[in-house]
C-alpha cells in the first residue's frame, strides 16, 4: 500500500503544481483587455451564431473556472469570471465551451462515446478502488474464488473511467482547436490576444492530461496488485 499512497501522492502533487499553473495563466491573460470590448458571453453567443446553432442558451454561474457545456439541457455554463469580463482568457474559455456545443450539434464521435460512459463512470469511479481493495482482503491475489471475480469488477470500473479519461482528451483538444480556428479566423483577437488564448487553453488541456495518466497508473498498480501476486 506504501507504493500505492507515494504514487498518489505523486500524481496529486503534478496535479497540483498543473493547476496551479493554469490559474496563473488565467490570471495573466485576464489583463490583456480585448481589443474588440467583447465579454466572454458575446463572444460565446457570436461563435452559437456563426455556427448556426439556435438552441443553445448563454448562462452564468456560480465559481472559478467552472465553466462546462451542458449537452441535456444545451447551455454554455460560464463562470463568472468569464461570463461578463472582457479579456483574453474570457474569450478562450468562452470559445472552448461553445467548441463542445458545436460537437454535440455536429455529432463528433468522441464526445458522443464519452457522453455514453457517463452514466456508468458517474457510479462506479468512485467505489472502484474499495472493490478491487475488497477483492484483495478476499483472497484475489492468491486466485481465491470470490475475492478474485470481485477484484476483477473493481478493476472493470476502473477501467472504465479510465477508457473515460482518455476518451476525454480528444473531446477538449478538439474543443480548443475548434475556439481558437474560430478565433483567428473571424479576426476575433488580436496576435496578442490570440497568444494568450491559446497558451491559457493549452495549459487546461494538460490538466486532463495529468489526469488521464494518473488514472492509468492507478489502473496498472491494482492490476499488478491482483495479478502480480499469482502463480
Amino acid at each position: 500500500m506504501m507504493t500505492y499512497y507515494i504514487l498518489i501522492g505523486g500524481i496529486a502533487l503534478i496535479s497540483w503544481l498543473v493547476s496551479s499553473r493554469l490559474k496563473s495563466k488565467f490570471k495573466k491573460y485576464s489583463k490583456v483587455h480585448l481589443r474588440n470590448g467583447m465579454s466572454g458571453a458575446e463572444i460565446a453567443q457570436k461563435m452559437l451564431d456563426d455556427h448556426g446553432i439556435r438552441d443553445v442558451k448563454v448562462v452564468s454561474t456560480a465559481g472559478m473556472l467552472t465553466d462546462h457545456y451542458n449537452p441535456k439541457n444545451k447551455t454554455v455554463n460560464l463562470s463568472e469570471g468569464v461570463y461578463s469580463q472582457r479579456n483574453a482568457s474570457a474569450a478562450a474559455v468562452a470559445a472552448h465551451e461553445v467548441g463542445h456545443a458545436v460537437q454535440h450539434a455536429q455529432a463528433y464521435e468522441w464526445l458522443t462515446m464519452r457522453s455514453k460512459l457517463v452514466p456508468i463512470v458517474s457510479i462506479t469511479s468512485s467505489m472502484s478502488t474499495w472493490v478491487v481493495f475488497g477483492g484483495l482482503m478476499l483472497g484475489a491475489a492468491a486466485g481465491v474464488g470470490f475475492g478474485y471475480y470481485i477484484a476483477i469488477a473493481g478493476l472493470v470500473m476502473m477501467g472504465l473511467a479510465t477508457l473515460f479519461s482518455f476518451i476525454t482528451l480528444p473531446v477538449e483538444y478538439d474543443a480548443s482547436n475548434r475556439a481558437l480556428a474560430w478565433l483567428k479566423q473571424k479576426n476575433m483577437v488580436s496576435q496578442e490576444e490570440y497568444a494568450g488564448a491559446e497558451d491559457a487553453l493549452k495549459w487546461a488541456a494538460r490538466t486532463y492530461l495529468v489526469a488521464a495518466l494518473g488514472a492509468l497508473a492507478s489502473l496498472v498498480y491494482w492490476a499488478w496488485a491482483v495479478f502480480g501476486g499469482r502463480d
